[in-house]
């Protein structure tokens, strides 16, 4: 399946919401990067203030090299989040991006975004 993802700014709400399902390899990832960049350029808030939603429910199985290049996005001091609420469906999937958000103030849900959408606002 192809890589794709949607990533929109919420000002108001100093809310990054992404959506993203596929296979990805590493030109895929920097596209989503840039992306991600252009996003954070609309928010109101200080660096690492801003809250991110990750609907990941349609994301497959990654290879260890996506892996580690999302893990380098994630792991960018510079665009950090202050929280983060993914939405998983698969097992595997989200184990490997525990893998890779580590040790971030991050919840995982299952099911729809709304419920993830409704943690990271209330915080």
């Amino acid at each position: 399946m192809a890589p794709r993802f949607t990533i929109t700014a919420d000002p108001t709400r100093n809310l990054v919401t992404i959506i993203i399902g596929g296979f990805f390899a590493q030109p895929d990832i920097d596209a989503f990067e840039q992306a991600r960049d252009i996003a954070h350029r609309e928010l109101q808030c200080g660096p690492n203030q801003h809250l991110t939603l990750v609907d990941m429910r349609e994301m497959l199985i990654q290879s260890q090299e996506a892996i580690g290049g999302f893990q380098r996005v994630l792991n960018n001091h510079a665009t950090k989040s202050k929280r983060i609420a993914i939405v998983t469906s698969q097992t595997l999937a989200r184990m490997q991006v525990e893998r890779a958000a580590g040790r971030r103030d991050v919840q995982y849900f299952s099911g729809e975004p709304a419920e993830a959408r409704k943690w990271l606002l209330a915080g």
